[in-house]
């Protein structure tokens, strides 16, 4: 007698499925490609983005921070809190520069305004116009190289330092009032951090 032999399965019962038609392979295949492309493209697409936005901000603050002199612009709301150099609406020409080392911390500002502006702002330190001296360039030497102000333009010329007990900042102010309607401020508000 001879052994039997292994018994095949039959077939399964899975149901007859007819060969997939080219057009049902075509839109298979490429919906198989769009979800790559969602998974893989858009993540990567972002991180893309995501790393110019970063190295062109980097390249903005390098070049506030690389600054030497005076920058037009609003100094930013906290250094006007810190300083408390409040810039009066309406106003223009402003520009501004930060300077700090181990010791003292500087803010140099400039604007134009109008005379509401001049004594609002002067309100803002807690002093009035009254307190302004003629001829009196509160700004010195040292601080007009750092900002490149000179004050040998037509004047009248007024100013005052207005000195607080720390932490708070001293601020010495020149005001050219050539043009009444239009005067022009320059502050020094320096700090000891």
């Amino acid at each position: 007698m001879t052994p039997s032999l292994p018994h095949q399965g039959g077939p399964r019962d899975e149901p007859w499925r007819p060969a997939e038609d080219s057009r049902h392979k075509a839109r298979r295949r490429a919906l198989t490609l769009l979800i790559i492309v969602l998974l893989i493209g858009v993540p990567a697409g972002y991180l893309v983005i995501s790393a110019n936005q970063s190295r062109n901000s980097g390249k903005d603050k390098e070049a506030k921070y690389s600054a030497t002199g005076l920058t037009p612009g609003w100094p930013s709301k906290v250094q006007r809190r810190l300083y408390q150099v409040t810039v009066p609406h309406p106003a223009d020409d402003i520009a501004s520069y930060e300077t700090n080392n181990w010791k003292t911390s500087r803010l140099y500002v400039q604007f134009r305004t109008n005379p509401a502006g001049l004594d609002s702002f002067l309100e803002a330190m807690g002093v009035r116009r009254e307190q302004l001296k003629k001829d009196e360039i509160a700004v010195g030497e040292r601080d007009r190289k750092v900002s490149g102000w000179t004050f040998g333009g037509p004047g009248p010329w007024w100013g005052l330092t207005h000195e607080q007990k720390n932490p708070a900042p001293t601020q010495d102010v020149v005001v050219n009032l050539s043009d009444p309607e239009h005067p022009m401020v320059f502050v020094v508000s320096r700090t000891v951090p």
